[in-house]
């Protein structure tokens, strides 16, 4: 009993830290980033958006890529969270946009390997080891990543640091983190597949719930890219402005403990669909209610859903789908990541327009709360019954 619970302690640790390297660092450090790099001079909001999406783009084929993969899941576990702390470094040595670019889509990449992978293993291992609550404290790692990176942005901007500077502090960060738990990560991933499984089909349920999950990525990726630079907008004083972006993780981790401590009490389905349109009504905030009021109420009920929306859509997936948890959460992950994808062209074509981002803001708000009306479409019946 103690092994198994040891065991559990360190594949969710491994989980967590592996998230917070390439999610809330190696993703996520872009967003206060952002204005730091257009304060250096080589990044405006309408190219910051392009820079944005290259990092989509390589999620995206990342995603698509593990849904696909049959084996070596465990090196290309390693592989993602390798590539993604090396560029994070690398991002600092040069201003270079097209190469920022390339940095982007790697991390990308790499990410969705890490991610993808690391949510399959530790879920599968973690309910074999009847831990519930340990399986659902793993998605806290994006969160914690980003109140990590949002707390050192803040040191950061009472310190005048550059954004040279910044890149280095978040990839030695991110560093240190895979360093504590390589040893841990696992040196065989693949899940057993059978003849039938690789040919099982793909109920409506779960497409329904992919496109609806697309929708999520698109709505929540605005605020998430441009929160920072918003709060600059907003807040001329730097330490101000920096505070928003750890606020967001905190609030992100919150939701998810919410969903562990209530999760049992509620229908899922009814959990994510107001989760959703929550959401939205936060990213509308942003636009409609006015000065920092509306930045705070948007970081807060942006960030507290964030998280609590993958991690309830990954158990009402498994709630209407029988098939294996890997191809699962690969293709719920490629649909998020097309919405993702989207967001950033989005935003630079509303810049382009309008010279303002609120139009794409509201657009976002809009897209979730269909979403959260759209899961109560779905009939929460099993795909295999």
């Amino acid at each position: 009993m103690n092994q198994y619970k040891t065991n559990s302690i360190e594949t969710m640790l491994t989980g967590i830290l592996t998230l917070v390297a390439v999610m809330g660092i190696g993703r996520f450090s872009l967003t206060p980033q952002i204005p730091v790099m257009i304060g250096d001079g080589y990044l405006t909001l309408s190219s910051a958006g392009i820079l944005a999406s290259m990092n989509y783009i390589g999620y995206l084929l990342g995603a698509v890529h593990v849904s696909k993969m049959k084996h070596r899941h465990a090196f290309f576990l390693k592989a993602g969270l390798a590539a993604t702390v090396l560029v994070t470094i690398l991002s600092g040595v040069t201003s270079n946009f097209a190469l920022q670019c390339l940095f982007r889509f790697i991390a990308g990449v790499g990410g969705a390997w890490a991610l993808i992978i690391v949510t399959s293993w530790t879920q599968l291992v973690l309910a074999g080891n009847n831990a519930p609550r340990l399986s659902a404290a793993v998605f806290t790692g994006p969160g914690v990543g980003i109140a990590l990176s949002g707390l050192l942005a803040w040191i950061m901007a009472l310190k005048h640091f550059n954004s040279s500077q910044s890149w280095y502090v978040y990839g030695v960060v991110a560093l240190i983190a895979s360093l504590a738990i390589w040893r841990y990560l696992p040196a065989e991933t693949e899940p057993a597949r059978s003849e039938t499984a690789e040919k099982e089909r793909v109920g409506s349920g779960l497409k329904k719930l992919v496109l609806v999950y697309g929708l999520a990525g698109f709505g929540y990726i605005l605020p998430a890219t441009f929160l920072a630079q918003m709060a600059h907008s907003t807040f001329p004083d730097a330490s101000q402005a920096a505070f928003f972006w750890p606020l967001f993780g905190l609030a992100a981790i919150t939701g998810v403990l919410l969903v562990i401590l209530f999760s049992a009490r509620f229908n899922t389905q009814i959990s994510l669909s107001a989760a959703m349109i929550l959401q939205g009504l936060g990213v509308a905030a942003a636009v409609v209610v006015p000065d920092g009021t509306g930045l705070i109420l948007a970081t807060i009920l942006t960030g507290l859903c964030f998280l609590s929306i993958m991690q309830l859509t990954m158990r009402f997936a498994r709630e209407i789908s029988s098939g294996s948890l890997a191809k699962t959460v690969g293709m719920l992950t490629s649909g998020y990541a097309t919405g993702q994808l989207i967001g950033p062209l989005i935003s630079s074509a509303s810049v382009t327009l309008f010279g303002s981002l609120y139009p794409a803001i509201l657009l976002a708000a809009f897209c979730l709360v269909g979403g959260g009306i759209g899961i109560m479409v779905l009939t929460g019946k099993p795909d295999n019954v």
